[in-house]
């Protein structure tokens, strides 16, 4: 069983480690990579969020975020301001809205191709299958499962 068990660890990191490498030499080709794009993401569907929450949406640290943030502010794609307190509030330019729109169709395309031999009952039941082991681990872990 142990065996089976590796393997099947190992199966969905491989999985994760191609759709990286997929998406990242795509998203090359509109000037930006995954965890820029997927930064801009987040912001995309939390104008206003602080670096902390789009720091958890992104599975960064607050630190790691804050460097690529700065990344993204100076090649023009976001605005940070002052917020509430010691809050960075985050906003994206018109630059980065169309990073982020043409971000998406490459998206879409790479998932699609990545989970095109499923039909539409196996992908609902993939989804089931990984959204009840990513609930068992945040147990484990004791934290909250990560937004959607």
């Amino acid at each position: 069983m142990a065996a089976n068990l590796e393997e099947l660890g190992r199966e969905i990191k491989v999985v994760q480690w191609r759709q990286y490498r997929a998406l990242d030499r795509r998203l090359r080709g509109i000037g930006t990579t995954l965890p820029q794009w997927d930064a801009l993401r987040a912001i995309a569907n939390r104008p206003g969020g602080s670096a902390h929450e789009l720091a958890e949406a992104t599975f960064q640290s607050d630190q790691a975020f804050g460097t690529l943030a700065a990344r993204l502010e100076v090649k023009g794609l976001i605005r940070r301001s002052a917020g509430h307190g010691r809050r960075v509030r985050h906003e994206l330019t018109a630059a980065g809205e169309v990073i982020v729109s043409a971000g998406r169709e490459i998206v879409v395309g790479v998932f699609s191709e990545s989970f095109g031999d499923l039909n539409e009952t196996e992908r609902k039941r993939l989804l089931r299958v990984l959204r009840r082991v990513g609930r068992r681990l945040a147990a484990l872990d004791g934290g909250p499962p990560p937004e959607r």
